[in-house]
């Protein structure tokens, strides 16, 4: 498989509860958190980007990324469902709020996939950025609810993620980790 057959779709519309609303348009390191992700796809030669966003996400145009919005106050479900619609490539669907994942992870999560599924891991969990073969694309989109494409891991292959690449930006607490002691990248 090649990164130029792969849809990427980068999810960017949670709400933010937990940090206060407004999370993606947080700073880290001089640019919006939301940006880390953006940039280090649009890095990369996919066959498309497609990013799902909210009202007050920053503009991802910059680094490739056609916007979709799902309806407001939608489950993560109906995001999934937005940014799927009129894909039929294979898909990687990664987070806004995961700044540290590398462009060498996804590199080799594409050089690693067999045509099925595989997950990014932290440890022996499986989570995003997954890619999905076309074949799971119905499924993808007839999940419902506030939950992801996690049932649909289970028992895929994975490949752990470099060190200090699996947090994900919940709380303003882990923002200032990350910006303090946490912020050595890992390429």
């Amino acid at each position: 498989m090649r990164i130029e057959d792969v849809t990427a779709v980068l999810l960017a519309a949670g709400r933010g509860t937990r940090f206060g609303g407004g999370k993606l348009a947080a700073l880290l390191d001089g640019r919006p958190l939301v940006h880390h992700a953006a940039a280090m796809l649009g890095g990369l030669p996919f066959a498309r980007r497609i990013a799902v966003v909210a009202p007050g996400v920053p503009d991802l145009a910059v680094f490739g990324f056609a916007a979709v919005s799902p309806a407001a106050d939608a489950p993560l479900s109906a995001s999934l469902a937005a940014g799927l619609a009129g894909v039929e490539d294979p898909v990687l669907i990664a987070l806004g709020d995961m700044p540290r994942v590398t462009a060498g992870h996804i590199r080799a999560l594409v050089a690693a996939f067999a045509g099925d599924r595989i997950a990014s891991l932290d440890g022996a969990q499986p989570l995003p950025p997954a890619l999905f073969g076309a074949q799971h694309l119905p499924a993808l989109r007839a999940l419902t609810g506030d939950r992801g494409a996690g049932a649909l891991l289970k028992g895929a292959p994975g490949l752990a993620l470099p060190p200090g690449a699996a947090i994900d930006i919940d709380t303003p607490a882990d923002l200032s980790f990350l910006a303090g002691a946490g912020s050595r990248r890992t390429v």
